[in-house]
């Protein structure tokens, strides 16, 4: 189940991201995930009716794990169809207060759940076959009564709380973006001058792209290390005719993976490897 779950994941996130490459509003973009994350989370529900999971760890780990993935980014593209609709279309400033009360909501979640927080992303363990495992809730755990009206066949008492929390992540990084935006003045804009004046384009994705320059910024490539990843996604982007988009959710998606996190940079060595041994054949 898990591995046919996973070939789903990796199919779904290249249909959000045509979906974010397309030239529209975020409120129509989010509308169209919703409906296409809705249809996958169905399918998946009608799969498990018909499924014996083979042992408590493999479904600790759908539960824990691989459902998640899935559910996080339905939660996380609802949020924003609801954000975008009731966003003020006056002032800077009232979008800017609409925004942070936004962020202040999400931190208050993640006070209220602090515990489970750091139990999740210390990756323990203990207490997981009564977070994850589809039995009678334990009352004195702190259940969500969002789980009291879900399914109990497609649902165990935490995994509603993880798809929260990585959604959460998703969209305070989406929020803060949006108020970069509304904080950015034009002294702040980038030189292009620094760039050079015939641009190749980048062929590849968005997220090849970042989990490239992320390499390179972890490895401390550029000056040393002494550039900011902001920056070095703007020269990217600039040198390659591109968009990154944004890049810090990217970045979460590539962390969350479950198999390798580095498919792009795999390849490349991959790739690199054949040509070299082709050339030695020559």
């Amino acid at each position: 189940m898990n591995k046919h779950v996973n070939t789903i994941i990796e199919k779904v996130n290249d249909q959000l991201e045509a979906i974010e490459l397309e030239e529209e509003a975020s409120l129509r973009k989010a509308k169209k995930a919703v409906l296409l994350l809705k249809g996958i989370m169905q399918q998946l529900k009608m799969k498990l009716n018909d499924y014996k999971f083979k042992s408590d760890d493999e479904e600790i780990c759908f539960f824990k794990e691989y459902k998640p993935q899935l559910f996080s980014k339905l939660i996380y593209y609802s949020e924003i169809y609801k954000i975008e609709t009731n966003r003020p279309t006056g002032s800077d400033t009232a979008q800017k207060n609409y925004i942070i009360r936004e962020l202040d909501r999400i931190k208050d979640y993640f006070d209220k759940n602090l515990d489970f927080y750091q139990y999740y992303r210390t990756e323990k363990t203990h207490l997981d076959r009564y977070y994850f495992l589809r039995v009678e809730p334990n009352i004195e755990l702190n259940v969500d009564c969002f789980y009291f009206e879900r399914d109990n066949n497609f649902s165990t008492s935490f995994d509603y709380k993880v798809s929260k929390i990585l959604a959460n992540e998703m969209l305070r990084i989406y929020l803060n973006a949006e108020l970069n935006k509304l904080e950015k003045h034009p002294e702040n804009e980038m030189d292009n001058s620094k760039f050079p004046r015939i641009k190749h384009t980048w062929t590849g994705t968005k997220t090849e792209l970042v989990e490239l320059i992320y390499a390179i910024y972890a490895k401390g490539s550029i000056n040393y290390g002494n550039i900011d990843i902001k920056e070095l996604i703007d020269y990217f982007c600039n040198v390659f005719n591109t968009d990154a988009g944004e890049f810090y959710r990217i970045y979460l998606n590539i962390r969350n993976r479950k198999e390798s996190r580095t498919l792009y940079l795999d390849s490349l060595r991959d790739s690199l490897n054949k040509k070299m041994d082709d050339d030695d054949n020559r």
